[in-house]
C-alpha cells in the first residue's frame, strides 16, 4: 500500500504518520507471526491497536493532557488487555504477540523491533522512584509471562524466556532465563533478526544437578579408592 497521494489532499501530517505506522505494524506482524495470512487479519490484532492507541495517549500526556491520555490508556486496556502507561517510551515495529495481560509501566523504555508475548510484565519493585521501570534495547525477544522488574537495562538483541523474573541488568545478544533469571548463553546476534524460539532454551536447574551429580560421582571415585588404600594396608 502506497499512501504517498495523502501528501497532497492537506492531511495533517500526525494523521499520514499514523497511517504509515499501521502499514509498518502490518508488515511486522505478517513477517513474525505465521498465523496473519493476511492484512484484514492484521489489522485485527489487538497488539496493533494497543500499539497505536498508546501513540495517542503518549501525545497527550507529553502535552500535559493527563486525563485524556488516561482515558485513552484505559480504553486501549479493556479493548485488547494490554495496558501501556501513557508515559512509557516505545520503539518502532514493535510485535506485541496476543498480548492479554501485557502491562508496560510508566518510565519504561522499549527499543525498536521488540517482541512481547502475553503476560509480559514491564514493571517496577515498589522501592524505586523516579526512573523505576525496565529500559529495554532494541531486537529483544521477551517470552510468555516473563516479568522484568525496576530500572535494570536488557541490553540489544537479548532474549528473556517465558517466565522469567529478571532484577538485574541483562548484556546483550545474551539468553536469561529462570527465577531470578539468570545468563545461560551469550552469543552474537545479527543485527535485526529475530530468534522467537522459546522452547530450546538451556535449564541452568538441570545444569546444576547435572554439575552435582558429576561432582558426586568424582566424590565416590575417590571415596572408593580411599578405600582400597585402607585395605591394602
Amino acid at each position: 500500500m502506497n499512501f504517498d497521494f495523502l501528501e497532497d489532499l492537506a492531511i495533517p501530517s500526525w494523521i499520514t504518520g499514523t497511517i504509515s505506522e499501521i502499514e509498518e505494524q502490518i508488515r511486522v506482524i505478517k513477517e513474525r507471526d505465521p498465523a496473519a495470512d493476511s492484512t484484514a487479519e492484521a489489522l485485527l490484532y489487538p497488539g496493533l491497536r494497543a500499539v497505536i492507541a498508546h501513540r495517542y495517549s503518549s501525545r497527550l500526556y507529553n502535552a500535559g493532557h493527563r486525563a485524556a491520555a488516561r482515558f485513552i490508556c484505559e480504553w486501549a486496556r479493556s479493548n485488547t488487555g494490554i495496558e501501556i502507561h501513557p508515559g512509557a517510551k516505545l520503539g518502532r515495529r514493535i510485535f506485541i504477540d496476543h498480548g492479554m495481560s501485557v502491562v508496560i509501566g510508566e518510565t519504561a523504555e522499549v527499543g525498536d523491533g521488540c517482541t512481547i508475548y502475553q503476560g509480559v510484565t514491564l514493571g517496577g519493585t515498589g522501592k524505586h522512584t523516579g526512573k523505576r521501570h525496565p529500559t529495554i534495547g532494541k531486537n529483544v525477544m521477551i517470552g510468555a509471562g516473563a516479568k522484568i522488574l525496576g530500572p535494570v537495562v536488557v541490553g540489544d538483541n537479548a532474549r528473556i524466556a517465558a517466565g522469567a523474573v529478571v532484577l538485574n541488568d541483562i548484556p546483550e545478544n545474551s539468553t536469561a532465563v529462570g527465577i531470578p533469571a539468570r545468563i545461560v548463553r551469550i552469543g552474537v546476534r545479527r543485527e535485526g533478526s529475530q530468534d522467537l524460539d522459546q522452547i530450546h532454551v538451556p535449564d541452568p536447574v538441570e545444569k546444576d544437578i547435572n554439575d552435582l551429580k558429576q561432582r558426586i560421582a568424582e566424590l565416590e571415585r575417590q571415596l572408593e579408592k580411599v578405600k582400597e588404600e585402607a585395605e591394602k594396608r
